[in-house]
């Protein structure tokens, strides 16, 4: 009977210790799984990464979009995004450009972008917050502001109307991002 009793309780420690490693490695696996997301490298030939973004991009210059050049997307990535920002506004995060839908196989957008030129009809803009869907340059109104341009790769194409704004747009990409990456240029203004 005693030995029974032992026997018992080896198996029931033995069944609690090997329970008790369970949930780690669950975690483990789910952190793994949340962290699978890609790099994508994205440049431009209009300045080098964290360098000075030239005037001609700017509302003191032409006020025209650079040129920007990305690398390979995930093989299921079926829309791209791009959001140029500025966190630095005195009010907030300034929105300065906003597309959507831009076909997959893109790999460039061209210097002075501008939405009558689009390579789809499928693709969008949204709002920035000068209220216009084109292009709109860094224009700081004081000191050394930061601009990023982030480009998305999603595993969907978004229904959201042209119009939407970032917050939305960000909602609506929730949970499909596949591969993210950004190129930040500095402006201050000269005049």
């Amino acid at each position: 009977m005693i030995n029974t009793i032992i026997k018992y309780r080896i198996i029931i420690r033995a069944i609690l210790v090997f329970t008790s490693f369970i949930p780690f490695s669950l975690a483990a696996q789910t952190n793994k799984n949340s962290n699978t997301m890609e790099d994508i490298s994205v440049k431009t030939p209009a300045f080098a990464a964290n360098g000075l973004i030239p005037t001609k991009y700017t509302c003191e210059g032409e006020n025209i979009s650079p040129a920007l050049e990305w690398s390979a997307l995930p093989e299921k990535t079926k829309s791209i995004v791009l959001i140029m920002d500025d966190p630095d506004a005195p009010n907030g995060d300034w929105v300065h450009f906003i597309l959507f839908n831009i076909p997959p196989e893109t790999r460039q957008l061209a210097d002075s972008f501008r939405l009558s030129n689009k390579p789809s009809p499928f693709m969008k803009a949204g709002l920035n917050s000068a209220g216009k869907l084109d292009y709109y340059g860094p224009c700081p109104p004081s000191g050394t502001h930061r601009y990023y341009f982030k480009l998305y790769a999603l595993d969907m194409v978004l229904i959201q109307p042209e119009g939407i704004t970032k917050n939305d747009l960000l909602k609506a990409m929730n949970g499909h991002i596949l591969a993210k990456g950004e190129i930040m240029g500095r402006y201050r203004k000269i005049k």
